[in-house]
C-alpha cells in the first residue's frame, strides 16, 4: 500500500512539473521529496553531486562561448556547409546538426540552423518537412554521443565506477547514434508528396501566406560577429579535445608523487578543463563575465540543473525506500528481457524533457538491476524520447520556421512530422549499440 501511494506521489510530481515546465520540474520534484520525507518518513536519497558539478562547469564554458559569439560563428560555418548542396539537404542538414551539437554539447546551436535549412530546402525544391524533421531529431541524438553534454556527464558519473568511461561511451554511442540519424535521413527522403503537390503548401502560396520557393534567397551576407568569436569556438573545441584525450589516455590525468600516483576522475577532469576554458575565453575575447549568466545556454543549463536536482533526488529517495520490492520484481524482468529497460528510459524522457534528468533518474536503477554497464550504455540513446509528444521547444520552433506548412503536428497530436524519424533513429541507435556492446564488451 505504501509503495503504491509513494509511486503516485512520484508520478504526480513528474506530471505537474512537466506541465509547469522549466525549473518547475525540479521544484515539483522537491515537493514530492518533501512528501516522501516528512509525510511518509522516508530517508532522503543521495544528491547527484558529480553530475551537477560537470553540468555547471560545462555550462559555464558553453555560455562563455555564446557570449563571445562562438555559437553564432559555428552556425555560420554550418550554414555554408548546408548551402553547398540544396538537392541533398535531407542528408546534409541532419549530419551538420549532429556534428555541431556533438562538438558543442548543447542543442542550442540548432535553433539558428532552422531558417537556413528551410531556405535551402525551398531553393532546392525539396519538401522542407524532410530535412527539418530529421535534423531536429539529429540534434537530440547527438546529445547522447557528445563528450561534453550534460547527459553524457551524468552517464560517466553513474557508470564510471563500473568500468564504463568516456572512451567506452564514445565507442558505443557515436557510431550507433550516427547510423540512426543516417538511416532516419534516408527514410525521410521518401516522406510525403513532393513540395509542388502538397495541398497545404499550394493553399498558402495561393493565399499569399508564403512565397513560392523560386523566390527564396540564399546569398545574404552573414551577420558581423564580435572580435574573438572564432577564437572562442576554437577554445571550446580544444577543451572538448582535451577532455576526450584525458578519457582515452588516463596517464594525462594521473597526478601525485612517483610512488603514489593516482588518476583524477573524469568528472573532476571535465570540471577543471571547462572552468579553465571559460576563464581563458573571457580573458582573450570581448565576452564579459556578467554576460555569461544572461545567455540562453546558461539559462537552459541552470534549468536542467534544478530539474536534475529535484527529480533525481526524488527518484533516488523513492527507489531507496522501496528497494527490495522494486529490485526484486524488476531484476527478474531485466534478466529475462534486459532490452525492455530502454523502453522505460524512452517513456521517462517523454515526461522529463531532459536526457540528463532521465539518465540520472533511471540509470542507477539499471545498475542495481544487474544490467551490464555496456548494455546500459547502448540503451543511452533511448533517453531522447521527448520528441514523441511534440511540445518540446525545438519541435515547436521547427514547425513555426517551416512557412510552407509541410512540417506539422497532426490532428491526433502524436501523428506529427517528427514521429517517424525519431522512432527510426532511436530504434536503430539502441539496436546498433547493443550489437557493439555484445561484440566488444
Amino acid at each position: 500500500m505504501t509503495l503504491t501511494l509513494e509511486l503516485l506521489v512520484l508520478l504526480a510530481a513528474i506530471a505537474i512539473g512537466a506541465r509547469a515546465g522549466g525549473v518547475g520540474m525540479g521544484l515539483w520534484g522537491g515537493v514530492g521529496l518533501a512528501v516522501l520525507v516528512f509525510l511518509f518518513g522516508e530517508k532522503p536519497g543521495s544528491i547527484p553531486g558529480e553530475v551537477l558539478l560537470i553540468i555547471l562547469t560545462v555550462i559555464m564554458a558553453a555560455s562563455a562561448m555564446e557570449a563571445a559569439g562562438g555559437i553564432d560563428y559555428l552556425v555560420q560555418v554550418a550554414s555554408r556547409i548546408i548551402r553547398r548542396s540544396p538537392r541533398h539537404v535531407t542528408i546534409v542538414a541532419p549530419l551538420v546538426a549532429y556534428l555541431f551539437t556533438f562538438l558543442s554539447g548543447t542543442g542550442h546551436v540548432f535553433y539558428p540552423l532552422l531558417p537556413v535549412i528551410y531556405e535551402v530546402a525551398m531553393k532546392g525544391r525539396v519538401r522542407p518537412e524532410r530535412p527539418i524533421a530529421v535534423a531536429t531529431i539529429a540534434s537530440q541524438q547527438a546529445i547522447t554521443a557528445s563528450p561534453v553534454s550534460a547527459a553524457t556527464a551524468a552517464l560517466i558519473a553513474i557508470l564510471g565506477s563500473h568500468g564504463i568511461g568516456l572512451p567506452s561511451i564514445l565507442l558505443i554511442c557515436v557510431p550507433s547514434t550516427l547510423l540512426g540519424v543516417v538511416v532516419a535521413a534516408l527514410v525521410q527522403t521518401r516522406v510525403g508528396v513532393e513540395l509542388d503537390q502538397d495541398p497545404e503548401y499550394l493553399r498558402r502560396v495561393a493565399a499569399g501566406e508564403v512565397e513560392d520557393s523560386k523566390g527564396t534567397r540564399d546569398d545574404e551576407a552573414p551577420a558581423a560577429l564580435p572580435r574573438g568569436a572564432g577564437a572562442s569556438a576554437g577554445l571550446f573545441l580544444a577543451g572538448v579535445g582535451v577532455v576526450v584525450g584525458c578519457g582515452l589516455f588516463p596517464a594525462l590525468r594521473t597526478v601525485g608523487p612517483a610512488d603514489a600516483r593516482t588518476a583524477v576522475s573524469m568528472p573532476m577532469t571535465i570540471a577543471i578543463v571547462m572552468f579553465t576554458v571559460a576563464a581563458v575565453m573571457i580573458s582573450l575575447t570581448t565576452a564579459r563575465a556578467d554576460q555569461i549568466v544572461r545567455t540562453k545556454t546558461c539559462q537552459a543549463g541552470l534549468t536542467a540543473v534544478i530539474g536534475i536536482l529535484g527529480l533525481a533526488w526524488l527518484g533516488d529517495t523513492f527507489i531507496g525506500a522501496n528497494r527490495e520490492v522494486i529490485i526484486g520484481g524488476l531484476s527478474r524482468m531485466a534478466e529475462a528481457y534486459p532490452a525492455l529497460f530502454s523502453t522505460g528510459l524512452f517513456a521517462t524522457s517523454m515526461l522529463l524533457y531532459s536526457q540528463a534528468a532521465t539518465t540520472q533518474t533511471l540509470m542507477p536503477l539499471g545498475v542495481t538491476l544487474g544490467i551490464a554497464p555496456a548494455a546500459l550504455t547502448a540503451m543511452f540513446p533511448a533517453v531522447n524520447g521527448y520528441f514523441f509528444i511534440p511540445t518540446y521547444g525545438t519541435l515547436i520552433a521547427a514547425v513555426n520556421f517551416d512557412r510552407s506548412g509541410t512540417t506539422r503536428i497532426g490532428k491526433y497530436v502524436i501523428n506529427h512530422s517528427f514521429l517517424l524519424p525519431g522512432l527510426v533513429a532511436t530504434v536503430v541507435a539502441v539496436s546498433t549499440g547493443l550489437v557493439i556492446a555484445k561484440l566488444f564488451f
